[in-house]
């Protein structure tokens, strides 16, 4: 009986320290909407090529207009501002739920540790955008996204390093298809995101 205490004890114990080490809210279903949000802006872009009398899919370099770029930024925009959101709002729920703050110590650390490469790499698109080199912006958001997520493992659940890998990997392979960066974006961010949403939801649900 005792032995069976002793193991409970040291079990809560580890419990205890997980929880004020890690940031263990994270909702699989945050990753679900933010990337089924991709997929859906990804085929807004599509038809706002066709619109414009671009035939994306024949793989030939096209040249985009500066208020075709914009209209791209607002819808970048819009998707990014709707997976922040869902990401809020799942991870405040299963915080309440759990009975944990969402606003920590460990939450400060962790946002802290995945702004750098992501900001990081805000400014590198920036300056990709600034010089014309549209065709680089997609592996460099998968690449700096992905070195994000491998950074903020320290402070949250193990599993994230994986997406992490898998988007940096998405990125480089889509260096050497240039002009292609529609599909992997929609992939990385969309359909990756789907896939690890559904499995945390069901591994830690």
């Amino acid at each position: 009986m005792d032995s069976k205490n002793y193991h409970e004890d040291l079990s809560h114990i580890r419990s205890m320290m997980e929880r004020s080490s890690r940031f263990i809210s994270l909702s699989g279903l945050s990753g679900v909407v933010a990337g089924l949000a991709a997929i859906i802006g990804a085929v807004y872009v599509y038809f706002v090529f066709q619109r414009e009398g671009i035939s994306y899919l024949d793989g030939q370099r096209n040249i985009l207009g500066p208020s075709l770029v914009r209209e791209l930024v607002v819808i970048g925009i819009v998707i990014l501002v709707v997976a922040i959101l869902s990401g809020y709002i799942f991870t405040a729920n299963k915080s309440k739920k759990k009975g944990l703050k969402i606003w920590d110590g460990t939450t400060k650390r962790l946002l802290a540790t995945f702004a750098v490469p992501l900001v990081a790499g805000g400014f590198f698109c920036l300056a990709l955008l600034y010089h014309h080199l549209f065709v680089f912006i997609a592996p460099a958001t998968l690449i700096f996204y992905g070195l994000a997520l491998v950074s903020a493992e320290r402070y949250t659940l193990t599993d994230v390093k994986y997406l992490g890998y898998f988007e940096i990997v998405l990125g480089l392979i889509s260096l050497f298809f240039l002009g292609w960066g529609l599909l992997f974006w929609a992939f990385g961010f969309g359909a990756l995101h789907i896939v690890y949403g559904l499995i945390m939801h069901k591994k830690y649900k």
